[in-house]
């Protein structure tokens, strides 16, 4: 039955294919003008025109498209335009909205969370089904295995998911969790088809198949992902006719890719690439703070920074201003403040007054005053890519407290087994994550993740604890946990339990023709989201793109002689029509 129906399906949009051809072939401008000004007027006002292919750029190859298995925030990129979230962050990353989810609402003992879902969502087709409906199971299926497979725990506390009728669920949590929130926005919790998903088995991570505005149409290993509309997406329809992700690691190559116009976006834009896309023209850097933070942190436990004196006269000695100059000659990153950066909800400028300030004097009288006096020999262990964070802060140790900090390059692995084992007398490390201050403070200062790459400093304070709990069981008020935050934040400051260095930019380049994109503090690139995003391009090629699939449809003897063939062609002429 359903081979027969996929036989009718495919003579049905074959039929159509031609229809359209014959109509964009014959009609000349006049259908076409109508429908830019449908999209310029969806657009705000924005000279756009309909159609076409966005090509990004992305610094990592994707592994897998899985979002149990996923790990990378580049892989996050294109699973984010395939597959949607129950709930999802507006474009400020303050406040949530609805996406598969049209409301929710907290028991008031905090202990689950239900969801009313929207009644108008489908599949794109798959090889295991045809499209069909998405209903409250499938809101089951998805969240309950990430839960029980997720490779980042990226659904953590969750006990069950409960479905109390087609389209509502209930989450159950295993403690009060204000959080549940900011997981749900993640691409690892992606509603996903239950067909699909076992039907590939071990391969679904090659063959996503969601509810979002592209389907996956083509992945070529370690070069890139070509995505195709979804005609019956139930948000707001694409401006584009599909997205192209390009993998460039290295990035000179990917700002050379974004000048000669092989991609419109090219992201993690760093160092001297920064000036070259500032001086081009046709290009804009866009460039904001990010949800991400590089520190020092100090063995609470273990050795000379034990002793809170020794943390103190460190903390003191360290010009932070000097290595983040130091750090970002071309620019790309800004002075932090604490542990939280400014993009998170939870970020008071109050922390500017409460850190350590720079006193070399004070900071040596400090020293003096512990057995430490006249300096010591430390060991700060570090990626080979924050190298130069070390160096300047070796230079500054040396300089202004006679401190030998010998430096340990190590590889991931090795660092994290060394810094959860509470081994590491020094680190320095970056942070990035949800815009939650539960996600920056918790992992790295609740004495319940000693052991933990965040807490591996085995850092301990019963008021910090106290606070961090409170701020996720007794209330989901934004205001009312940001105040808990706060105090926490301070407290740790005090404690001088970690030096923040720098807030990492996060830096894009687009070409001007690129219209409607808009830079996220946590690098997420929304194509076409319920936030409001819908990015179009300006004067592409899409009647070019049309008039090349006519060529191609009508110079071959059979469009039968494949069922794949119509639909390889108009996406081979749709990747050409921005070159």
């Amino acid at each position: 039955m359903l081979k027969r129906y996929r036989k009718l399906a495919l003579f049905v949009a074959i039929f159509g294919v031609v229809s359209m051809v014959l109509a964009a072939c014959s009609s000349g401008d006049d259908s076409q003008t109508a429908n830019q000004t449908d999209r310029k007027e969806a657009a705000e006002g924005e000279n756009t025109e309909s159609g076409g292919i966005l090509n990004i750029g992305l610094s990592s190859n994707a592994a897998t498209l899985d979002p149990s298995l996923y790990t990378g925030v580049y892989e996050g990129q294109i699973m984010r335009s395939i597959a949607d979230t129950l709930i999802v962050y507006d474009q400020d990353l303050q406040s949530f909205i609805p996406s598969l989810a049209t409301e929710w609402e907290a028991a008031d003992d905090m202990m689950s969370y239900t969801f009313k879902l929207r009644d108008d969502v489908y599949f794109q087709p798959g090889e295991y089904q045809d499209g069909r409906q998405m209903t409250a199971e499938d809101v089951k299926f998805s969240l309950e295995r990430s839960v029980n497979n997720s490779a980042q725990n990226r659904l953590a506390g969750v006990e069950s998911v409960e479905v109390t009728s087609e389209f509502e669920v209930k989450i159950h949590l295993e403690e009060p969790n204000s959080a549940l929130l900011a997981m749900l926005t993640d691409q690892g919790n992606i509603i996903i088809p239950k067909e699909e998903v076992e039907g590939w088995g071990d391969q679904f991570g090659a063959h996503l198949v969601g509810t979002g505005p592209f389907m996956l149409e083509n992945w070529q290993t370690d070069q890139q992902v070509d995505l195709v509309k979804h005609d019956n997406y139930w948000g707001e329809e694409p401006h584009l006719d599909g997205v192209t992700y390009k993998f460039i690691t290295d990035p000179s190559m990917r700002t050379n890719a974004l000048r000669s116009g092989d991609i419109d976006i090219a992201t993690h834009i760093k160092g001297q690439n920064r000036e070259v896309i500032k001086k081009d023209e046709n290009l804009e850097l866009l460039s904001t703070p990010g949800l991400s933070i590089t520190y020092l942190d100090m063995n609470y436990q273990q050795g000379p920074t034990a002793n809170p004196k020794v943390r103190e006269a460190i903390s003191k000695a360290t010009n932070i201003e000097e290595i983040v100059q130091g750090v970002h000659q071309w620019g790309g990153g800004t002075v932090a403040h604490g542990p939280l950066p400014k993009g998170s909800w939870g970020y008071d400028e109050s922390f500017e007054s409460v850190k350590a300030e720079y006193n070399p004097e004070e900071a040596k009288e400090i020293l003096d005053q512990t057995e430490y006096a006249g300096g010591f020999e430390i060991d700060l262990y570090v990626l080979e890519s924050r190298t130069n964070y070390a160096t300047i802060f070796q230079n500054q140790m040396k300089e202004n407290l006679n401190v030998d900090v010998n430096i340990q390059v190590s590889e991931w692995g090795t660092l994290t087994e060394t810094i959860s084992n509470n081994n590491a007398p020094l680190s320095i490390g970056g942070w990035s994550w949800y815009p939650d201050p539960y996600f920056f403070l918790n992992p790295r200062f609740h004495s319940s993740q000693h052991g933990s790459n965040g807490n591996g400093k085995a850092y301990e304070n019963s008021t910090v604890d106290e606070l961090l709990d409170r701020a996720v069981t007794e209330t989901v008020d934004q205001e009312e946990r940001a105040a808990l935050y706060q105090e926490a934040v301070t407290e740790i400051l005090e404690d001088y339990a970690t030096i923040a260095f720098d807030n990492l930019d996060i830096a894009t380049g687009v070409t001007t023709k690129v219209k409607g994109f808009n830079l996220s503090p946590d690098e997420s690139i929304y194509v076409v989201s319920p936030n409001g995003a819908n990015i179009s391009i300006e004067n592409n090629s899409a009647k070019r793109s049309r008039n090349l699939f006519c060529f191609s449809l009508f110079k071959r003897s059979s469009i039968h002689e494949h069922k794949n063939w119509c639909r390889y062609n108009w996406a081979s002429t749709k990747n050409r029509s921005n070159t």
